[in-house]
């Protein structure tokens, strides 16, 4: 067998990923064929096809599907030799790759870059910003570092920090600004909009008010905050957002902000790392931005 090398790993787990070379060329930022020549090399150096092409899609064949689960270990270890080099530094330098979900990149982000490029001026950040179940796929693989998510995700092999715990608020048309506040069981009769499926907020809210997660589906799921505060606006219904949307997504719309009697719901924002990761303590001092930017926001 001829010598492996890593650039053609990367190239094969991009196209298993993507189950499509061009999508796969253009994460790798390089192009086609030249992806396409890596894969044909790798392939005659197992002697094996590890793909089967047709006009429309690639698939794994088996060989390829046991070769694809070794060569994500590889690629893991190997990115965590890189860790531990950077883990030898006193503080956070080079790239970090962070996951966010959606419900809290375009409220944190902002703030968050600011402080991280004080704090460690020597890191080059990467943001990835996508659903839970994603980040968590992600930093099984390796292809994150860690990720800013809602707490719990109870996986083993990841270590959790809780940074701050926030209230939902429910937001209502504005001509309902003195109606009294319903409760979380009576949202459902003033139609109740939710993030679409795939969300873990939507599940958030849909258990804040005792609601199945399977509810039947009315064609009106926004597919983010902002959204589904303008469909509010536009008198389609109610919908329950967390706190720190409030100052983004409610000054544009003709809406009004109401908190519940009660008990409140409300969520707790945590970071994510694999436990065997060699930047734990770093990540440590990194979760304590992320803390701190947290509260700037809920201060403001």
């Amino acid at each position: 067998m001829n010598n492996l090398t890593l650039r053609q790993l990367r190239y094969f787990d991009a196209v298993a990923t993507h189950a499509h070379f061009g999508r796969a060329a253009d994460a790798c930022a390089v192009s086609q064929p030249a992806l396409s020549v890596q894969i044909k090399d790798l392939e005659e150096s197992f002697g094996a096809p590890l793909l089967e092409r047709t006009t429309r899609s690639v698939r794994l064949t088996t060989f390829g599907e046991d070769v694809l689960a070794r060569v994500r270990q590889i690629l893991r270890d190997v990115d965590e030799l890189a860790d531990m080099a950077r883990a030898a530094h006193s503080g956070l330098a080079g790239r970090l790759r962070l996951g966010v979900i959606p419900t809290i990149a375009p409220y944190l982000l902002p703030t968050l870059l600011r402080d991280i490029k004080t704090a460690f001026p020597d890191m080059s950040l990467m943001v990835r910003e996508t659903m839970t179940a994603n980040l968590i796929s992600e930093l099984h693989a390796g292809k994150i570092d860690t990720a800013i998510v809602a707490l719990p995700v109870s996986e083993p092999a990841f270590a959790e920090v809780p940074l701050w715990t926030e209230d939902f608020v429910l937001v209502r048309p504005a001509n309902e600004a003195s109606a009294p506040v319903p409760a979380p069981e009576a949202l459902e009769r003033e139609r109740l909009l939710l993030l679409e499926e795939g969300h873990c907020f939507r599940d958030q809210a849909l258990s804040f008010c005792s609601l199945p997660t399977a509810r039947p589906h009315e064609g009106l799921d926004g597919s983010s905050l902002s959204t589904l505060v303008q469909m509010v606006g536009a008198g389609l219904g109610v919908t329950v957002i967390p706190e720190m949307a409030v100052p983004v997504d409610t000054p544009s719309a003709q809406v009004t902000v109401a908190r519940f009697a009660g008990a409140r719901p409300a969520r707790t924002i945590g970071m994510i790392w694999r436990t065997s990761s060699p930047l734990g303590t770093q990540l440590e001092a990194f979760s304590d931005v992320v803390r701190a930017s947290g509260q700037a926001l809920r201060t403001s």
